[in-house]
């Protein structure tokens, strides 16, 4: 691997993250030579970086002007939260069918890290675990095309969770404590009971009422 594409990929990776954690917002307007300056290399490897960027759909750029992080579309959290719904409550409904104590188990050590990170006031991690926590019975559900598309989500879904983290106030013991209520409803096999609660987490921590469920 070349040098520049070495450094193109290492800013390419910086910047999405900064992207996905909310640390670069929606709407901000940022240049080549900045990025280049805190990362401490050449401007070359960031255009390539921003261009990628821009072909992903994360970034919009200006010649002369700069990058503009484009904001999570207005619709878009309504749409990967009906996803996301739709693909939970399946997966769910087939590990419920079977015995969900291996996947009980997984969710519990997952809810303890949560709260470890809640209380070290790591809110990045936190924002991980909160995605880890559900992809976790996505991929129990045994789908793995489901699992595929699901984890196509799983940036915006990331972006998503940290921006309602930053957006405050925001309860996280009230989060963790829906999802202990989601685990609980799991290892009852509740399949019915956890969709309904999966609809009120969403309406909770993103502010959305799902239409039509």
């Amino acid at each position: 691997m070349s040098k520049t594409y070495s450094s193109a990929e290492s800013a390419y990776r910086a910047v999405k993250e900064r992207i996905l954690s909310g640390g670069l917002t929606g709407g901000e307007l940022i240049s080549e030579g900045e990025i280049a300056a805190e990362l401490g290399t050449s401007r070359t490897p960031v255009r390539e970086a921003f261009l990628r960027l821009e072909t992903e759909g994360w970034m919009k750029l200006y010649p002369k002007r700069g990058a503009l992080v484009v904001p999570v579309p207005p619709d878009e959290a309504e749409h990967v939260a009906h996803a996301r719904y739709v693909v939970e409550t399946a997966a769910v409904r087939a590990v419920t069918s079977g015995d969900p104590a291996a996947l009980t188990a997984e969710l519990t050590a997952n809810i303890v890290r949560q709260r470890e990170l809640a209380e070290a006031g790591d809110l990045e991690a936190f924002a991980l675990a909160d995605t880890d926590f559900h992809r976790g019975y996505v991929v129990a559900g045994g789908n793995p095309l489901l699992t595929d598309f699901y984890d196509s989500l799983r940036e915006r879904q990331r972006r998503m969770n940290s921006l309602a983290l930053r957006r405050g106030p925001l309860d996280i013991a009230q989060i963790i404590d829906q999802h202990v209520h989601l685990a609980g409803l799991i290892a009852d096999r509740d399949a019915d009971g956890f969709a309904t609660a999966l609809v009120e987490h969403f309406a909770g921590v993103h502010q959305l009422e799902l239409r039509g469920l």
